[in-house]
């Protein structure tokens, strides 16, 4: 009789349920996905969820859940079942289509998805996950929050702009329009202020940050973005990951001679990371040597400005993890000091 080695639950997260499937290893190395269920995602129906797992699994056996990063929503459960003293692995999702893609599945669907991260699960060797520390959440909060506000404030001031470029501008119109852009302005500052002092409380993080700054055209909401969006890179492995995290990684569709599709980012990834990269990459490409000529490299090369100032944000990025994981600050002499060694006899 076979014997039961692993046992996996994967479930696929999405806001409002939990797609779960159950596969398990035997000792002679087959594997089998056995049964799924759905489960509403909320506080209530996680114990629900884990009960049924005991019931369909061999006690003996450790049972690791695992499921994909997939924003905010997979938080609750993973946090619920990490408390509960059960194995959790969170996956980054690019990894998990990757491998969607070398399995013979023709339809996609929750169910499919569920059972991929299971077989995904019972294959690879998994992480434990480790609760991300508490000032990365709140720092997250806080950013996501701020860029909320200063949207708000965007759309306001253009409200306004158009209200006083009208014949006969409404007074009062803008004059609430005015007290609503103050508002943003206060809200904005205070969030600043609550974000640098919650830095302050951690003296590594401290010094992670005034590191990560002395690139050129980062600083500090750039410095915390990123830390926060990646809760301190916890979960990045290498530059590649990170890149297709941010959906900064670049997509091409060719198909023997006759199919060939343009290269793309793929933008199926954190958008906030992406974001916070946009205007750093403009002031990095103006102040510094080393991105300036990447950014007119790729543009004597293809002519598409946008397409180089991505690629510069990608590079800025993959040198902010860099920066973080070695500990070192920012070389801004580099180019010259590679040019005098060439030079040198």
């Amino acid at each position: 009789m076979k014997k039961i080695v692993k046992q996996v639950a994967g479930i696929d997260v999405a806001q409002k349920e939990l797609i779960v499937s159950l596969g398990r290893m035997y000792d002679d190395l087959s594997t089998e996905v056995y049964a799924s269920k759905t489960f509403p995602n909320t506080l209530k129906e996680f114990m629900a969820l884990v009960t049924w797992v005991g019931k369909l699994t061999d006690q003996s056996v450790a049972t690791r859940y695992v499921m994909e990063a997939t924003g905010v929503y997979h938080e609750s459960l993973a946090y619920f079942l990490a408390e509960k003293n059960h194995a959790v692995s969170i996956v980054l999702p690019n990894k998990i289509s990757n491998y969607f893609k070398t399995l013979d599945i023709k339809t996609i669907t929750d169910k499919t998805a569920s059972e991929a991260i299971v077989r995904f699960g019972l294959e690879r060797t998994m992480d434990n996950w480790q609760r991300p520390g508490g000032i990365f959440k709140k720092l997250r909060q806080l950013t996501r929050e701020r860029d909320q506000v200063v949207q708000h404030r965007t759309i306001t001031k253009n409200q306004l702009h158009a209200e006083q470029a009208e014949a006969q501008p409404g007074k009062t119109t803008i004059a609430r329009l005015k007290k609503q852009i103050q508002l943003f302005d206060k809200q904005e500052q205070e969030i600043r202020t609550e974000i640098l002092e919650l830095i302050k409380q951690d003296a590594q993080l401290v010094a992670s940050v005034k590191m990560i700054c002395s690139i050129p055209g980062v600083g500090l909401l750039t410095a915390t973005t990123v830390l926060a969006e990646t809760n301190g890179f916890d979960l990045i492995r290498n530059k590649r990951q990170l890149t297709s995290y941010a959906g900064l990684d670049v997509k091409e569709k060719q198909s023997g001679t006759s199919i060939k599709g343009k290269p793309h980012i793929s933008k199926r990834g954190n958008r906030y990371l992406r974001k916070a990269m946009h205007l750093p990459a403009l002031a990095a490409i103006r102040c510094d040597d080393r991105f300036k000529a990447v950014f007119a490299r790729l543009v004597s090369k293809h002519g598409i400005k946008m397409k180089a100032a991505v690629a510069v944000q990608r590079k800025l990025l993959e040198m902010i993890f860099i920066i973080h994981k070695t500990n070192k600050p920012y070389d801004k002499e580099y180019l010259k000091k590679l040019e005098s060694s060439i030079a040198a006899p």
